[in-house]
């Protein structure tokens, strides 16, 4: 299967009963980590080119959430904000985790926010990277397809690797390398497709899965980075600088030319900031 340069080291985990791969440089008795949830389509893969130099002065763990990559894809899941924030949880649990800097990016941002937000005591800090709170958000005409019955079962039965390039690459600021094209494609099966199908129906209104309007925590209480492409066409840069809304004191990283995945179109440009945060807040 084609990928990225570089290929992170996995493992085989079950979770509640499915079974998911998961990166973890270790040591596995350090109770802090730093925490990288992909979105769609993910997976971990998303960050080969990142948590290598991360894991250089923390402990850091990526994984693959049910219905992505190499994990189980079973019928039965509960593919919602709330269903991956609580499965997230429980495999932070196995794995030790006492103080999470979670790293999150797409749908991988409304999972963690949501794990944090029930987890307060426990998250350490916190890295949106295109995306966030979305306060008036309105979904993208992917996910609005994805939404409806029959109209989404036949968009990803006729969905191609050739197809998919053109599209992103519509999109994108920049070409998306073939790699990353053959790598989605790799995984995306048709129990993938209908994970996919299942999220973006069950996430229709983007606030449901958080009904508490203050977020919970002391304005300067968490260390904030948010780190956006100025081009991305799914969620638009102006909700970068909406993120002091909540976070007041977020350092916030506008990176001219790169879209929504700016980790695949120039992973320097990314791992530049958030090495500089993360080494920040990761205790000595």
């Amino acid at each position: 299967m084609a990928g990225t340069a570089s290929v992170l080291e996995v493992t085989e985990h079950w979770v509640d009963g499915v079974r998911c791969a998961v990166h973890d440089s270790g040591p596995v008795d350090r109770r802090e980590a730093v925490v990288f949830v992909h979105g769609n389509p993910g997976p971990m893969d998303d960050w080969a080119e990142l948590a290598p130099t991360i894991a250089g002065f923390a402990r850091v763990i990526a994984m693959d959430m049910p219905g992505f990559g190499r994990a189980q894809r079973p019928r039965t899941f509960d593919h919602s904000v709330v269903g991956h924030a609580r499965f997230l949880g429980l495999l932070l649990d196995q794995l030790g985790v006492e103080r999470a800097h979670l790293v999150l990016h797409d749908f991988g941002g409304a999972w963690g926010l949501r794990w944090g937000l029930d987890h307060l005591e426990r998250l350490a800090s916190l890295t949106l990277i295109n995306c966030g709170v979305l306060d008036g958000y309105r979904w993208h005409r992917y996910a609005k397809i994805w939404q409806t019955p029959i109209l989404g079962e036949l968009f990803q039965l006729v969905s191609t690797p050739r197809a998919m390039h053109a599209a992103l690459n519509h999109d994108n600021p920049k070409p998306l390398p073939r790699a990353y094209i053959d790598r989605v494609d790799g995984y995306a099966d048709w129990g993938h497709k209908r994970a996919v199908l299942r999220l973006y129906r069950n996430s229709r209104d983007p606030a449901a899965s958080f009904p508490e309007r203050n977020l919970g925590v002391a304005a300067n209480a968490l260390p904030t980075c948010v780190i956006w492409g100025d081009g991305d066409p799914y969620i638009p840069v102006r909700f970068a600088e909406q993120q002091r809304i909540h976070f007041p004191e977020a350092e916030i990283h506008i990176l001219e030319g790169l879209g929504h995945w700016p980790f695949i179109d120039d992973p320097q440009a990314v791992l530049t900031p958030l090495a500089a945060f993360l080494r920040g807040q990761v205790r000595a």
